[in-house]
């Protein structure tokens, strides 16, 4: 049966943050056609990665037979997360913007599963042609064509990661100006984010069934 490796970033709890609300509309979209399978739930919130560290690093690039013990104790917990990703017949994201960019709980993340020789930069990798589907909510509008359009570092950096460095199949899902219902000077926006949010729900809904049908074909 099909694995969804579900991975959650935001600060917010569920019911509240909108990108925690619309990834669990796709998985509920998912589960619906996957009874019997398997999601992995990883939020990095409640349960932070560690950041790479020196030994975590430079045991990526050494013969295990060489690693000292604290290379060894710190590469294993990257392939316990490298392994999760490879299981994966697919993956959500939820990536909410913080300060122009991904939280630092998701960079931990794919710091630790981005490995030169096995899920990067070689044709072996099994995280390559994975669909990946990423819920880039924002507090405003970085479109394009916006006046902020040039301050949007969420898609552009993970689209590089996830597609360019380990060949994911990503799709993005972006709900917008969710800080428009807690921001008075944004109170005119509020339907506007009141489509976004819908829109981001049917996408997600969509999104997971397509996903669903293709692996079960």
């Amino acid at each position: 049966m099909a694995t969804l490796l579900h991975i959650d970033s935001s600060v917010s709890p569920a019911g509240i943050s909108t990108s925690r609300i619309v990834a669990d509309a796709f998985r509920a979209a998912w589960e619906e056609q996957h009874p019997e399978g398997t999601v992995i739930h990883r939020d990095l919130d409640a349960h932070p990665v560690p950041h790479i560290t020196a030994d975590a690093h430079s045991a990526g690039f050494a013969d295990p037979a060489t690693h000292t013990p604290e290379q060894a104790a710190a590469f294993a917990e990257r392939v316990r997360l490298i392994e999760e990703l490879e299981q994966a017949d697919a993956v959500l994201i939820g990536a909410p913007m913080y300060n122009f960019t991904i939280p630092s709980t998701l960079k931990a993340w794919l710091d630790n599963v981005i490995l030169i020789g096995r899920t990067a930069a070689t044709e072996e990798s099994k995280v390559k042609g994975t669909p990946v589907t990423v819920i880039a909510s924002r507090g405003g509008s970085y479109a394009p064509g916006t006046p902020r359009e040039g301050s949007e570092y969420v898609q552009n950096y993970l689209r590089t990661i996830l597609a360019d460095a380990l060949g994911a199949d990503v799709h993005f899902i972006v709900p917008e100006l969710t800080m428009a219902p807690h921001n008075p000077a944004m109170t005119d926006l509020i339907p506007l984010f009141e489509a976004s949010r819908q829109r981001a729900l049917d996408d997600a809904t969509t999104k997971a069934k397509e996903l669903a049908e293709r692996l079960a074909a």
